[in-house]
């Protein structure tokens, strides 16, 4: 049935070969080319786990089962996806979106946290392109949604699942941290909520587990010179090999996908970091394209369209 309403699915973007990689690259930095050891560092990190990531597929996944689940529930939507760092990027998408006769937009990224420096770059790129478009759309931005209901169970439920993983004589004395992407340091200085969000909805799941003693660390900082918050989870594995943890489960709760963040820099470098240090390191499942993960975002789209109307 064709609708004049749709969700604009947003997400990082991948490389689809290894040959992207250095273009890639260059987009993340808005244009400038790195130099080329940079660049092969990264393409080292993407043989390293076979070519590429499934973020893309996984992508159009939920976007096929959220459309069904929109449907479902009594809100037919068609859904798209645009990347912001990678084809189909998300002006592509928009100009897509407008041909079809779309006129309602509900753009929502798979990012839960705000912070100026990720979500305020898609809703920038949203508008930018909304712009040159001639602005042919009524558009409603989901700028956070780490605080949904369905979000804190699912993430409650993926920690349940990896202790099940532990041996039952080390579950008691494992210790859960929680970790998202770094960011430059300077976002303190605009007040940007991030860290408080991220700490808010990890301290929800650690109480819906009724866990007392739960960390939070960083990981996958950029290769910029200025300062980026910490600790590092590599750095913060050391720390807790000091303290006697042996067991470590790792929640990525600023991530719902598997891609180069979760793949590499989780369960290789992390892994391999642990391994040495000799903790056993646990790292939950990803929501990816789960019907847990899909009740979350249709939720979302649901309470900030009602929002919206109110």
């Amino acid at each position: 049935m064709a609708t004049e309403s749709a969700v604009l699915l947003m997400a990082y973007g991948t490389p689809d070969r290894l040959e992207d990689v250095g273009d890639y690259y260059t987009h993340i930095r808005g244009g400038r080319r790195p130099a080329e050891d940079a660049i092969d560092n990264l393409r080292a990190r993407y043989v390293a786990i076979g070519g590429t990531t499934p973020l893309r597929a996984i992508s159009e996944a939920v976007r096929d089962r959220l459309r069904e689940q929109l449907a479902a529930d009594g809100l037919p939507h068609d859904v798209y996806v645009g990347m912001r760092h990678w084809h189909p990027y998300i002006a592509e998408t928009m100009r897509t979106m407008r041909d079809a006769g779309i006129r309602r937009v509900t753009a929502i990224a798979l990012a839960p946290h705000y912070s100026r420096m990720s979500i305020g770059a898609y809703r920038d790129a949203v508008e930018a392109a909304h712009a040159e478009l001639g602005r042919p759309f009524e558009i409603t931005f989901v700028d956070r949604w780490h605080g949904e209901p369905a979000f804190i169970e699912l993430m409650a439920s993926r920690v349940r699942d990896a202790l099940a993983r532990v041996p039952d004589a080390d579950r008691a004395s494992a210790t859960v941290v929680f970790s998202a992407h770094s960011l430059p340091i300077r976002i303190r200085e605009w007040q940007d909520p991030y860290e408080a969000e991220l700490l808010e909805s990890s301290a929800a799941v650690a109480a819906r587990l009724g866990l007392s003693d739960w960390r939070f660390a960083w990981q996958s900082a950029g290769g910029s010179r200025e300062p980026w918050i910490g600790p590092d989870i590599l750095d913060y594995l050391k720390t807790l090999a000091g303290e006697g943890v042996r067991t470590v489960v790792q929640v990525p709760i600023g991530f719902v996908s598997d891609h180069l963040e979760i793949l590499y820099d989780v369960d290789i470098e992390a892994m391999d970091a642990a391994r040495h240090l000799g903790i056993r390191l646990v790292r939950t499942e990803m929501p990816n394209a789960s019907p847990e993960f899909i009740r979350v975002l249709a939720d979302a789209v649901a309470h900030a369209e009602a929002a919206q109307v109110g």
